[in-house]
């Protein structure tokens, strides 16, 4: 269903990414924000799967300004490779890319729709972002910094980041076994933004990582993936005054 493409970010150049296209018109926009491990096979098939539900998906290669076409296994180096590179990459540079997906699939939008506009006039309220382990506390920075609404799965490292106010629907999933968010932190984010919607399951991090059996856990990954779905939904229909 997707194909590769490609993204220009002002003052980084271009990176890679993955569009997967929906059948009919598409119900909005959604960056899908990558795991440590790169847009690899199963975040191409995640965003393959938004775009079968009805949403123009986009996931772009967040580590190709430090290194192009990065996709790692799901190993002890894939791990320490992963965090290498997002270190290297930090979050101003990942926010600034995600900024251009945002741009990127507005524009889209805007062709798409009737008339075809071409992104003259498109607004933002028809763009999600979602986000899986460190792309989680990405996609909360979206939220807090470029104003979208975002899905966040397991973001580890969002704690440091929670005094940011929220400017758009937020949606966070954790998971009780998850060593890397202990309650505490889950607790700080109750805290910190009450705003939020936080959904806790019964699995440990990477529930929805279908392609590695360690850490995936179906019921959990089929209940958070429908509240994802449902919350992108009423987050467009609120921006667009329904």
């Amino acid at each position: 269903m997707g194909m590769r493409t490609r993204l220009e970010v002002p003052g980084i150049g271009e990176v890679g990414a993955w569009l997967a296209r929906p059948d009919g018109a598409p119900l909005g926009g959604l960056v899908v924000i990558q795991e440590i491990f790169g847009v690899n096979a199963h975040m191409r098939a995640v965003t393959d799967r938004y775009a079968r539900e009805g949403l123009l998906a986009l996931a772009p290669a967040l580590f190709d300004p430090v290194e192009r076409d990065v996709e790692l296994a799901y190993d002890e180096a894939g791990f320490e490779g992963g965090r290498a590179l997002a270190a290297s990459l930090g979050f101003e540079r990942a926010v600034a890319i995600v900024e251009a997906a945002a741009a990127q699939l507005r524009s889209l939008l805007a062709e798409a729709a009737p008339g075809g506009r071409g992104g003259t006039d498109a607004g933002d309220g028809d763009i999600g972002v979602v986000g899986f382990c460190w792309g989680g506390s990405v996609a909360y920075l979206a939220n807090t910094r470029l104003g979208l609404p975002a899905a966040s799965y397991y973001g580890a490292r969002t704690v440091p980041f929670l005094d940011e106010p929220l400017r758009a629907p937020m949606l966070f999933h954790f998971g009780a076994r998850d060593h890397s968010i202990p309650a505490a932190d889950i607790e700080a984010h109750r805290h910190a933004q009450p705003a939020a919607t936080i959904h806790v399951y019964d699995a440990g991090h990477g529930f929805n990582r279908d392609v590695d059996p360690r850490h995936h856990d179906a019921a959990s990954a089929r209940l958070a993936h429908t509240r994802t779905l449902d919350f992108l939904r009423r987050a467009f229909a609120s921006a667009a005054g329904h």
